[in-house]
């Protein structure tokens, strides 16, 4: 798949719904926008905002005027899934922004966002955009339990805090689906593995590993990755959430074991960045920048539980 091609998601029985490759780090395959075609018409997910103008050619290839729009709903605050909420709702005026209450705030005034973000990402930032702050009256706030109608699909909101304290994922009765966030870590389609996602500051092993048993609840038949693509899972949700379950205890000990050997949080660090396993895939400079990231993630981790 390649940047800005939209696509209908087939999986499954999903029905109404299409996702466009925003081409997130200017990398094919990574960042996924989902768009329901219903009564409400819904986009799932933002990206960086450095792409939004494919958010909108999609649209108007799905048939979606802009000032149809009227969700605009995001799993969590990371810019990667909300950077281009602020942008969505500047050029599409009568879409109101659907937002875990934990994070609310800080799309609101993005400032204090921005600064952590610049922190965990380092030299990436050059791929984001300063996110446009949301007026608070389009801001619609959003917690465990409650529901986004939008006619003849609904999107279930279900707590998923191990990635971060702020993330939700939706599910989506209708279509047999969840949109997963980092829930369910990062799929990559051209090797068929999953792969972990640990940024700094909030991760949280035990809380990923609760994530996993709430997915394994919804028991749904697809899989949409915000990284990357839906993928249909079927009578395989358990072994399928099993695997990332056991990639992510990998990691984490993988981490912990290198920390003690090395007796230094940076070698460590620069351990993880020489040593990406990624690099023939989203190429040399994501791959190394991700692993050191995930790296760093999983040494907070440890510190908080120690």
């Amino acid at each position: 798949m390649e940047v800005g091609d939209v696509r209908e998601v087939t999986a499954g029985n999903c029905s109404d719904l299409y996702y466009v490759d925003t081409g997130m780090y200017d990398t094919s395959e990574y960042g996924a926008v989902y768009i329901l075609d219903d009564d409400r018409p819904a986009v799932v997910e933002t990206g960086l905002g450095t792409n939004h103008g494919l958010i909108l050619d999609a649209l108007e290839e799905v048939g979606i005027d802009r000032t149809d729009l009227e969700v605009v709903a995001v799993t969590h605050i990371h810019l990667d899934h909300a950077g281009g909420a602020g942008f969505l709702a500047d050029r599409c005026p009568n879409a109101d922004i659907y937002v875990p209450a934990a994070g609310a705030d800080l799309l609101v005034d993005p400032s204090r966002l921005v600064a952590g973000t610049k922190a965990a990402v380092g030299d990436q930032w050059e791929f984001y955009a300063d996110p446009e702050p949301i007026p608070e009256d389009r801001v619609v706030e959003i917690e465990d339990g409650e529901t986004i109608d939008l006619g003849e699909h609904e999107l279930h909101v279900h707590e998923a805090p191990g990635h971060a304290f702020h993330q939700v994922v939706f599910e989506d009765p209708a279509n047999d689906a969840v949109f997963t966030g980092d829930a369910a870590g990062i799929w990559v389609p051209e090797t068929a593995e999953i792969r972990e996602t640990t940024p700094p500051s909030n991760f949280d092993l035990e809380e990923c590993l609760d994530d996993l048993e709430t997915l394994a609840e919804i028991d749904p038949q697809v899989l949409l990755y915000t990284h990357f693509g839906p993928r249909e899972v079927g009578d395989d949700l358990d072994r399928v959430l099993d695997e990332y379950a056991t990639v992510l205890s990998d990691w984490v000990a993988s981490v912990e074991e290198t920390r003690a050997e090395l007796e230094d949080d940076e070698a460590a660090v620069d351990h993880f960045r020489e040593t990406a396993e990624m690099v023939d895939v989203w190429g040399e400079r994501k791959a190394r920048a991700e692993a050191a990231m995930n790296a760093r993630g999983v040494l907070g981790y440890l510190d908080h539980r120690d």
